[in-house]
């Protein structure tokens, strides 16, 4: 009997990362081997992401990609993109299945019962109040390092730039129970960190009654006896509670970085984009955030030319992010989405002046990432190594818990380990240094 093979591309968020690890889990399970995209295989799933006309147009090209090299292959298309346009893409050639981000469960069984060459098949299901979050009752496959624990889906706050309702339905909760139990098989797979993922992570048991929460199902996790860090990739300003403040600052393992996003620094514009806080609250914040978390590397999404954003407005933008003295910037430019308030509004910002602004903020962004990287220049660090540098084969890179990446050398494979690196060198934002024991 020939291989079943697999292959998965991922685009977008952690979230989605979570996702397709799961899905190849799945797959395994059924007997799959699950291998490189650019490898052969019978099977090829193209999770997508719709967050920006970009993502949009990469998760097209990479499904095209897919049915050209081998056209006798199953072709699947899930995520985001599949959740809102999935006509769009049963459209694409080569295209047997559609299947957005419901009912991912029982994708293996769709793929096993298509036949290449049939009329592609349309698998998206609508979201419903009161549907409750999906369990993918499978191990990820995932580097021996670092894991994504998703716990958390959907959203409610409906921003006016933002697809991702639509793309991911209400608000849900996975069980506390069922979030502990898979972070102890990823703890028992080999894994030293767990990123605890979301689409509004914390908003974490608002839906289950009680008194779930994100800060109390990480005061249990951070308990896990083996599990060496644990993260949060992103958290809404508005979500962070004194309470979280209070437990994630006494968790010993719990690693000194948050990713909370801006999206803008001028009021007027946060207001237009139905942002749920201003820049006084978030200025004050980031102060209580560092003055419970020492060495807190902080992190953010910020947003150029929403509609109607004037020169005066990013300017604003561009000196809040310099008086916050951000650790680094994650920048990306407005765009609109079908069926949301921000694509019809007026003023729509030219796409030369977006470009000019993104310019700016990027640069920006890399000072701040190596200003801040400087502040641990030549002391030691503990570092998780994910992999090596650039494919040299005696060379490392990792991070560290507040979010630093360093390089050194290593004479044995030091994936998945923590080590201790003493720092002697910067190159931008990057430390390097050697290892010592």
């Amino acid at each position: 009997m020939p291989e079943k093979r697999v292959a998965i591309y991922t685009l977008g968020c952690k979230v989605n990362q979570y996702e397709s690890a799961a899905l190849g889990g799945l797959f395994q399970e059924r007997g799959y081997r699950v291998v490189g995209f650019g490898e052969d295989a019978g099977v090829y799933v193209i999770n997508t992401c719709t967050v920006t006309h970009h993502a949009d147009r990469k998760s097209r090209q990479i499904i095209r990609r897919a049915a050209r090299a081998n056209p006798k292959a199953l072709i699947v298309v899930t995520g985001c993109y599949a959740q809102t346009s999935p006509d769009e893409a049963l459209k694409i050639p080569g295209v047997d299945l559609v299947l957005g981000t419901k009912n991912r469960a029982g994708l293996v069984d769709l793929v096993e019962s298509a036949v290449k060459g049939r009329n592609p098949l349309n698998a998206v299901s609508e979201y419903m109040n009161g549907d409750e979050f999906e369990e993918i009752l499978a191990v990820p496959l995932q580097e021996r390092s670092r894991a994504f624990l998703k716990v958390q889906e959907g959203c409610s706050n409906y921003c006016t730039y933002c697809i991702v309702p639509g793309a991911r339905g209400p608000m849900r909760s996975r069980r506390p129970e069922m979030v502990i139990e898979a972070a102890r098989q990823m703890v028992a797979a080999g894994f030293k960190e767990i990123v605890i993922t979301g689409i509004r992570t914390g908003a974490y048991g608002q839906d289950l009654g009680g008194d779930v929460t994100l800060a109390g199902l990480l005061s249990h996790l951070s308990g896990l006896p083996g599990l060496a860090r644990l993260r949060l990739s992103s958290i809404e300003p508005s979500d962070i509670t004194h309470e979280l403040v209070e437990t994630i600052s006494g968790l010993e393992n719990f690693c000194r970085h948050l990713h909370v996003p801006l999206q803008s620094g001028d009021d007027e514009v946060l207001a237009s984009m139905g942002r749920r806080y201003n820049t006084w609250e978030y200025f004050r914040l980031a102060k209580v955030l560092r003055e419970n978390i020492p060495g807190l590397g902080l992190t953010t999404d910020v947003m150029v030319g929403f509609p109607g954003e004037t020169e005066e407005n990013f300017l604003n933008t561009y000196k809040f992010i310099e008086k916050v003295s951000f650790s680094g910037l994650h920048v990306f430019k407005f765009s609109p989405r079908r069926g949301t308030p921000a694509a019809v509004l007026k003023n729509q910002i030219e796409p030369q002046v977006k470009e000019g602004r993104s310019r700016m903020l990027i640069q920006l962004g890399k000072a701040l990432s190596a200003r801040y990287a400087s502040q641990h220049f030549g002391k030691v660090l503990d570092v998780l190594v994910e992999q090596r540098f650039q494919d040299e084969g005696s060379l490392y890179e990792g991070l560290t818990d507040n979010y630093i990446r360093v390089v050194f050398p290593g004479c044995e494979d030091l994936r998945g380990k923590i080590v201790k690196v003493k720092t002697t060198r910067q190159k931008d934002a990057i430390l390097e240094g050697n290892i010592i024991t």
